[in-house]
Formats: structure tokens, C-alpha cells, sequence
């Protein structure tokens, strides 16, 4: 079985390498994002929708500076590059389950 923390790095290095494809499969087809703002994503395809422009543009790269994981669960602090004038820190957790991410929360 692969460990939480082995997938939550496999969608990073797919993140920063901007391969979407990769990104994706690396999520449960019913994922549930839910972001900073308040808004849901739901779904494969609405992620894909979501990321495939910030892909495209090949300036999205995200910086790891802690990582914490417990059971099902991986919180990391990140620094996004590129989407914003100045870097963004985030904390992000992600659950994994059966292998696949099916739950985010962005939390910050």
C-alpha cells in the first residue's frame, strides 16, 4: 500500500513539473477541495479545470518547508511561486485514502 505522504509528494513533483495528467491521478475521482476562500471544488474534472491554465502557463511551483503526517493525514506548509506578484504561504492538508487524495483543505 502506498503511504500518504509517498502520494502527497507524487501530486508536488507533478505540480512542479506542470504535468496535469500526473496531478490529476494522483486524486480520487470524487475528490472535495476546499479552499481558502470558501469555495468547493468537486470532482477529477473540475480539478482538472481549475489547474490545466496554471499548467499550461508553466509558472505555478510550490516550495515544501514542513510536513507533518498522521494516519490518513498530510498537512504541509507550503510557498506557491507564480501566482500571485509575491509568494503565497499556505498550509494545505490532504487525506489519503485507498491510495488517492480525496479530501483537501486549504487552510490558509
Amino acid at each position: 500500500m502506498t503511504e500518504p505522504r509517498d502520494v502527497v509528494e507524487q501530486q508536488l513533483a507533478a505540480y512542479n513539473s506542470h504535468d496535469i495528467d500526473a496531478f490529476v491521478a494522483t486524486y480520487a475521482e470524487d475528490i472535495t477541495i476546499h479552499r481558502a476562500d470558501g469555495t468547493r471544488l468537486q470532482g477529477r474534472q473540475a480539478l482538472r479545470d481549475r489547474y490545466a491554465g496554471q499548467f499550461a502557463k508553466g509558472r505555478c511551483r510550490a516550495e515544501i518547508v514542513g510536513r507533518l503526517s498522521e494516519g490518513d493525514w498530510v498537512v504541509d506548509h507550503e510557498v506557491a511561486h507564480g501566482l500571485a506578484d509575491e509568494p503565497v504561504r499556505v498550509l494545505v492538508a490532504y487525506r489519503v485514502r485507498e491510495g488517492l487524495i480525496d479530501r483537501v483543505d486549504f487552510l490558509g
